[in-house]
């Protein structure tokens, strides 16, 4: 038996510790632990990281980062809630900061301003794969991206988006009109800019 089959063999024994435990003994300073819990979520993570950043290298800082400080503030994670939900918090809210620091601007606009209509008013019966629509989201400008990953894939509402953003809620629900019609426009193209 080569040493590759009996380490999986044993992660695979310790992955049916639940991820309670794996918590609690991280608080203990159980090293092995918490890397169980980074094999768990890593993949999942990084995923919401590139929906977000778009970017192979700008996702995996943003994992690594979300991950030490997860391991950092393990006392600050309450119990009421999933780790799962709470590492998917840091992750986006280190993506959004990534972003801003590359000067993300999304602007402004007045409550009372009427976005004009998306391309498709039937955007959520529209027969669209998850991946062309991942593959599209690649071609969105960061805004658009942002917006639309976190209200599609992440399951955060426009007045959660807008509150992770800093920005209004008309600004979002604008940016999440102009971004769907866009990225339906780039799908309908068959992908193509």
């Amino acid at each position: 038996m080569g040493l590759f089959l009996i380490v999986e063999m044993e992660i695979a024994a310790q992955v049916h510790i639940n991820t309670s435990e794996l918590v609690r003994r991280s608080r203990a300073g159980d090293a092995h632990s918490f890397q169980l819990l980074y094999r768990q979520y890593a993949r999942a993570m990084y995923n919401t990281a590139l929906r977000i950043l778009s970017h192979v290298a700008d996702a995996e800082d943003v994992l690594q980062e979300a991950f030490m400080d997860a391991y950092r503030n393990l006392d600050r994670f309450e119990e009421q809630g999933t780790f799962g939900v709470w590492l998917k918090k840091i992750v986006v809210y280190k993506s959004i900061n990534q972003l801003r620091k590359k000067k993300l601007v999304l602007v402004d606009t007045p409550e009372n301003w009427d976005a004009e209509e998306p391309v498709s008013t039937d955007w959520e019966t529209e027969a669209l794969q998850v991946e062309s629509i991942k593959n599209a989201l690649t071609q969105l400008s960061p805004g658009f991206r942002t917006v639309l990953s976190l209200y599609l894939f992440e399951g955060y509402d426009q007045e959660e988006i807008a509150g992770i953003l800093g920005v209004t809620h008309a600004t979002v629900r604008t940016q999440y009109m102009r971004g769907k019609a866009k990225l339906l426009q780039i799908i309908r193209q068959g992908g193509v800019k």
